[in-house]
């Protein structure tokens, strides 16, 4: 415990990468094989279940400290982090013992659970009376799920390279999936010369880095170079056909088979060892292009699909790429070729959405009232301008084509090099995604909350709200795109201006005007103002608006896309 506690605070003390790539390395290199793969299980993202409700953690913490709630709750506020208050007031060990992490895990933490209020207690703060503060936080942040440190997955993969000297995209396949802490799954996951494959485990996703500013022909040369791509807003996901069973996995390594399962038998019929990467959506078949993502939404988190949910919401996947092919891992063969591959390995499942009629003609969705057998399939192309008047393709031409997106619910265009391979991540220079641009609205700050991690002492979380005839009604809530500069001084005025109370939220003045950018907008009967927007974010202060100025909700309505 005490090994992964320094490696917290190190990693926590430090923004230089190399440093921290350092401190995971030293640490994977002294740490025993059933400590490390905890370790590691907290450091790519997973967590334990919340062992202790949280208004018990505060009420034995009181008790400990001896100190009244009233200076509890201050300081809570202050401090606005649960762990991190808990250490500060709990009296810390005298002699601090030290136990595996592995022990403290199994052992201590996770039979908790089970216990009724008086043993949790007991148990609880017998763990507080063993360590010092350091050791409190930590343990906090692990009991309550909330364990979160500045490194991502990316550079715990690379940690793990540099100390067993297996590349990073094996390493990063390896932790694909589902897999236990165990120290045998630590073995093989450091052993260079392990070959063996679960027939489940998915491949890391190749992400497209955004093009923002730049005009593509400046950024990417000759456009003949690429394949331009319909970007499609669903869930990104791999279908895996393997060993005679099929296992669909989306791009946060979730196991989501049982959610779809006309693309699962589909899948049945692709040939063994094929592993497809593409984007399910729900599908209109009428107009043939995607359902608003909300109706997807329906679909997903459920352990059972009704027959009525999979009559009204269908659902397909979208197979743009192809990385496994007669069981052989083929993401080094250009994509192009790629393409080619996955072609032919659709074409027994309707490939590109095409069915026969009875006359023998061949019908695209929209054509037919019938639903085609096949539920995975290439997605429609963008056009080219080879088919209309048999001009050479252009940027020019890519632009007239990205702006006429939403007419397919796309967000874009995806741009991909035509000799690139299925890399790993987010790496620059092969696979550019070229969207919309965003819709905007102005908003009025009515709501504000502390963040997490270095914000949490910070008001750095909001809502907004538009004009509905003379009241102000919530739009979006948002934290993303401000200067730390600029939360400071919303964290002031937040401070200054508060109306009321409402646990850790608080209602401001109505005086702060934000323009916000998001991807789409649809109708919701679950919010006040009638409508939600999806990823909202904040793109800049509007110091020259008053909270008068902000956009009234017709203004957001005609933005809606009811077809």
């Amino acid at each position: 415990m005490q090994k992964f506690c320094d490696l917290y605070w190190k990693l926590d003390g430090t923004t230089k990468t190399l440093e921290k790539v350092d401190a995971l390395e030293a640490y994977f290199s002294a740490a025993d094989p059933e400590d490390a793969i905890w370790a590691i299980y907290f450091l790519v993202g997973q967590r334990i279940k919340r062992l202790v409700s949280t208004k018990l953690l505060r009420k034995w913490a009181v008790e400990s400290a001896g100190i009244a709630d009233w200076l509890f709750a201050e300081c809570y506020d202050r401090v606005g982090d649960l762990a991190e208050t808990i250490s500060l007031i709990v009296p810390p060990a005298d002699n601090p013992v030290d136990v595996t992490l592995k022990e403290l895990i199994e052992r201590m933490l996770i039979p908790i659970a089970d216990l009724d209020e008086d043993r949790q207690r007991q148990r609880v703060i017998e763990l507080w009376d063993r360590f010092d503060a350091k050791s409190i936080f930590v343990l906090g942040k692990l009991m309550t799920g909330g364990f979160r440190v500045g490194v991502s997955k990316k550079l715990v993969i690379r940690a793990l390279a540099k100390y067993s000297h297996v590349d990073a995209a094996t390493i990063a396949h390896r932790l694909m999936g589902d897999w236990a802490p165990e120290a045998s799954f630590y073995a093989k996951l450091v052993d260079p010369n392990e070959d063996e494959t679960a027939i489940s485990r998915p491949y890391p996703f190749f992400l497209a880095n955004p093009i923002k500013d730049q005009a593509p022909g400046l950024l990417l040369g000759q456009p003949d170079q690429w394949i331009a791509e319909w970007k499609w807003d669903g869930i990104r996901s791999q279908v895996i056909r393997r060993s005679g069973e099929t296992f669909i996995w989306s791009r946060g390594e979730d196991l989501i088979t049982h959610q779809f399962p006309e693309i699962a038998s589909t899948a049945g019929h692709l040939p063994d060892g094929t592993v497809l990467d593409g984007e399910i959506v729900g599908w209109d078949y009428g107009r043939n292009r995607p359902l608003e993502f909300n109706q997807l939404q329906r679909r997903l988190g459920r352990k059972k699909v009704g027959k009525k949910l999979l009559t009204e919401v269908p659902v397909v996947m979208l197979a743009f790429d192809l990385i496994e092919h007669q069981s052989a891992d083929i993401r080094s063969t250009p994509l192009i070729e790629r393409r080619e591959i996955l072609g032919r390995v659709l074409e027994d499942l309707d490939p590109l959405g095409k069915m026969k009629s009875e006359q023998g003609e061949t019908k695209l969705f929209g054509d037919t009232d019938r639903q085609p057998v096949t539920a995975i399939f290439r997605p429609p192309e963008v056009p080219s301008p080879h088919s209309k008047s048999g001009s050479e393709m252009t940027w020019d031409f890519l632009q007239l084509q990205r702006q006429d997106a939403k007419a397919w619910r796309s967000e874009g265009l995806m741009l991909k090099k035509k000799d690139s391979a299925y890399q790993v991540g987010r790496p620059v220079g092969d696979w550019w995604k070229w969207k919309v641009d965003p819709f905007t609205i102005d908003a009025v700050l009515i709501y504000a909350q502390r963040g997490h991690g270095r914000r949490a002492s910070l008001y750095s979380d909001y809502t907004f709200a538009i004009w509905k005839d003379d009241q102000l009604v919530p739009i979006a809530k948002a934290y993303t795109g401000l200067t730390d500069a600029e939360i400071r001084k919303i964290d002031a005025f937040v401070r200054k201006h508060t109306k009321e109370k409402f646990g850790p939220v608080r209602s401001v003045s109505p005086e702060l005007v934000f323009e916000l950018a998001f991807e789409n907008i649809r109708r919701s009967g679950r919010h006040k103002s009638g409508v939600a927007v999806r990823f909202p974010r904040i793109s800049r202060w509007r110091h020259d608006k008053s909270a008068a100025q902000a956009d009234r909700l017709s203004t957001i309505l005609d933005l809606l896309d009811d077809e």
